[in-house]
């Protein structure tokens, strides 16, 4: 057991009872399977997941989600509705129905609210709130967002016992509220917000009843977890503008509202320390990244791993390679840049449109450079976690520029795996920037001539310094795992839970 878990087994055992707690996000844990006349289960890899099995281990867990696909309705039909322990997680999905749930995802929270927080908007034309904006919000996003509120509701009201409840994300900005309303403050509720949170003024584009009632909605929350200090002042900020009687009495992370006192905190995301070393050393790895090795040749790699998004910035990014070769010719013939890109809400016509003009521009690169040795840049677009890690193990720079990013997990994962002293290029728009920064080559996402020059630097650095700045970064990454990040959530909650008891046994 490690410290951080002894201190919450500690804290759960003061008042003899272990809080239930639950999870609530629009992706759940499991994926099922039909196989001939049976349902199967197989359990998710992102790094929720991972955090969540760990805290399994030492907690009774909820977990509620989307039902997202026809096999995920069977198996909530098969179940009656009703909560099942799945590989040690209780687990309940909930069956919004179709037409409203694409109201919800694909309407308002992607990609309106997603756009909104990586100001991402082009203003003087999108977006323009019509009545089938409205229509979505109301009989979408407001609907299911009651709906997982009351089957969290239903799935607690016999716990007998201290409940904490993780919704996640800016798919359920409105369950708080919902929740509040059904249970009373004898719940502790904690949001947590994965992508950035900008400051009041890129909240203009809401309608000003969808903005406060978002708001509000946290607003009834115990604590809010964010990627960044500066996501969470944002917030404040945003409160104190928008909410009428919001105030933060001079503080720069807690707004008062309402006799209520509500915490903005940051609680910075990390990696599966454990499973990514694992999957570094698998056969089909190795094989992947002999195969890396032989294409790469003897040239230096610049690599990049992204989702196909315009909030990853990759057109710059490959403009700023350009700008290098021009600049500094000496790396003609000697640096191979190599995109991973994994496809990412391709229904969606502006990442449509941002995929061709990545592989229009890369094309332009490579025609202008290439010679019959030499294809400076290759575009490699397909999802493929252990082709990433082979590559990451290798690069001599690793380019993450992104123009917002809650996190960028690739800027940890690549530090912890890598075996090439590769220097990070890292934008100071990254959340990871906050804790990465002082040992990378930090960059303006949109300033594409110093990002070429911070290539060419990190390209011809003393071998030295590389080393020094690979080993400070991967000794950061390794201090602070998925798990710490849970479990430091669950350690305030119980905390405040604590606090509760003791006052109403005083009074």
């Amino acid at each position: 057991m490690t410290a951080q878990e002894q201190r919450l087994t500690d804290l759960a055992a003061r008042d003899g009872t272990q809080p239930l707690i639950v999870i609530a996000s629009n992706r759940g844990p499991f994926s099922f399977t039909p196989k001939d006349d049976e349902i199967t289960v197989k359990r998710g890899s992102g790094g929720l997941v991972t955090a969540l099995g760990a805290l399994a281990e030492r907690h009774e867990v909820l977990w509620v989600a989307a039902a997202l696909s026809k096999t995920d309705r069977q198996w909530v039909e098969q179940n009656q509705d009703q909560v099942q322990n799945v590989e040690g997680v209780l687990l309940r999905l909930v069956r919004a129905p179709k037409a409203r749930y694409e109201q919800y995802y694909n309407v308002i929270a992607n990609p309106l609210l997603w756009f909104i927080q990586h100001q991402l908007w082009d203003i003087p034309r999108t977006p323009s709130i019509t009545a089938e904006t409205w229509k979505a919000w109301r009989n979408g996003y407001v609907a299911v967002n009651k709906l997982f509120a009351e089957v969290i509701a239903d799935s607690v009201k016999d716990a007998h016992r201290p409940v904490i409840i993780f919704p996640q994300d800016y798919h359920l900005y409105l369950v708080p509220r919902f929740l509040r309303e059904l249970l009373g403050d004898g719940v502790q509720i904690q949001p947590f917000i994965h992508i950035p949170w900008p400051g009041p003024d890129a909240w203009r584009v809401l309608p000003k009843e969808i903005r406060l009632l978002i708001l509000q909605s946290l607003l009834a929350s115990d604590r809010i977890g964010f990627q960044t200090q500066r996501d969470a002042f944002n917030f404040v900020q945003c409160a104190r503008f928008y909410v009428p009687d919001a105030h933060s009495r001079g503080s720069r992370d807690t707004v008062y509202y309402q006799d209520r006192t509500v915490h903005a905190k940051a609680y910075p995301i990390s990696i599966d320390i454990e499973k990514l070393e694992e999957m570094a050393e698998e056969p089909q790895t190795r094989l992947l990244k002999a195969q890396m090795i032989n294409f790469i040749g003897d040239n230096k790699l610049i690599l990049r791993v992204d989702r196909i998004e315009p909030s990853k910035n990759i057109l710059r990014g490959l403009e700023a390679f350009r700008e290098m070769l021009d600049n500094h010719p000496e790396h003609h013939g000697r640096v191979q840049m190599v995109a991973l890109l994994v496809p990412s809400r391709m229904e969606v016509s502006e990442y449509q449109d941002y995929l061709r003009e990545i592989m229009a521009q890369a094309g332009l690169i490579n025609a202008e450079y290439s010679d019959d040795y030499w294809e400076p840049v290759r575009i490699l677009v397909g999802e493929n976690y252990h082709r990433a890690i082979a590559s990451m193990q290798l690069y001599d720079v690793l380019l993450v520029n992104p123009i917002a990013d809650g996190m960028n997990l690739v800027a940890k994962e690549g530090v912890l795996v890598n075996q090439h002293d590769g220097v990070l290029l890292l934008s100071e728009h990254a959340g990871a920037f906050y804790e990465l920064g002082d040992d990378a080559l930090i960059v303006s996402p949109f300033d594409v001539y110093s990002t070429a020059e911070a290539m060419h630097q990190a390209l011809t650095m003393p071998a030295a310094e590389r080393q020094r700045r690979a080993e400070a970064l991967r000794e950061k990454v390794r201090g602070a795992g998925v798990r710490s990040w849970f479990h430091h959530q669950v350690e305030d909650a119980m905390r405040a839970l604590n606090h509760q008891a003791r006052n109403a046994s005083t009074s």
